[in-house]
């Protein structure tokens, strides 16, 4: 396995590669890897010939209230991971990947006023950003990204199509805990009566999927399934427990109907730990 740590070497190995035939996948992380990255290594190696793992804590995503210093990293165990996972190439950008003076933004500004985008100011500006960055450096032919994180997945999604971006995006199903709690690296940082409590999300995202499989196509009735089961146990507070339009993010709640796919989106805070999760509701992806 290889590390490079410039944009130049990763794209002259890209490059070789492709001369021999063969297709690249590209699984881009901030490190800190878990079973759900994991999953993500294991999509790209069916999915192509050589897979690329990129590890970098991405210090434009990070808000003015988000200690991008406490951020995990652990980077003897990633590779061990890597290494166990199949990937023959690790590119992890040393400080220069922004150079001095760097001013270019990728935004896509729907993002920045909805849910994620308006509770963390400048985070989707960042992770656009650094993920065309990575997809100039690495080239790859198919790229995954998990579900978990559906609003940052939908907007790559966005910024492939918008930008032609020569690249095929698969994005792969949540991973979860035995108990049902989504795989996230924040995890570590809960108490266990936290991490008791904090089963209620998936429980709730189970209630109004349960509505949906049903038949029931009105938001406010699939909602409400839902938060009724939230507010059995509820977060210490809730930032929101709400369906979007997958293309356009526009809130669905007072939607009179619903026929078509959206996605179930939901964040809750434990003490300091944030964490959040999702259900598909018919054919997003």
């Amino acid at each position: 396995m290889e590390v490079f740590h410039t944009a130049a070497e990763m794209l002259a190995w890209t490059r070789a590669r492709r001369a021999e035939g063969r297709r690249i996948g590209f699984v881009p992380t901030m490190g800190a890897l878990h079973e759900g990255h994991a999953s993500l290594l294991r999509e790209a190696r069916n999915r192509a010939d050589a897979v690329v793992l990129s590890i970098y804590v991405n210090p434009t995503q990070f808000g003015p209230n988000e200690d991008f210093a406490k951020y995990p990293r652990t980077w003897e165990s990633d590779l061990a991971m890597a290494a166990a996972e199949g990937v023959v190439a690790v590119f992890a950008p040393t400080d220069g990947f922004y150079p001095s003076g760097y001013r270019t933004v990728v935004r896509v500004p729907e993002w920045n006023s909805v849910l994620e985008g308006e509770i963390r100011p400048g985070h989707f500006d960042g992770v656009a950003s650094v993920v065309a960055k990575l997809f100039h450096a690495v080239d790859p032919d198919v790229a995954v990204f998990g579900q978990k994180d559906a609003q940052q997945a939908l907007l790559i999604r966005r910024m492939v199509r918008d930008l032609d971006f020569g690249l095929q995006l698969v994005v792969a199903p949540t991973v979860r805990e035995h108990d049902g709690l989504a795989l996230s690296s924040r995890n570590r940082y809960l108490s266990p009566e936290q991490r008791r409590r904090a089963l209620v999300l998936s429980r709730a995202l189970r209630a109004s999927v349960a509505a949906w499989d049903s038949g029931c196509r009105n938001p406010s009735e699939i909602l409400s399934l839902g938060r009724r089961e939230l507010e059995l146990d509820p977060p210490d507070s809730t930032d929101y427990f709400t369906l979007l339009d997958p293309d356009t993010l526009r809130v669905l709640d007072t939607d009179p109907v619903r026929a078509e796919p959206c996605i179930l989106v939901a964040a809750g805070r434990y003490g300091a730990t944030r964490l959040i999760d999702n259900a598909v509701l018919g054919e997003v992806w």
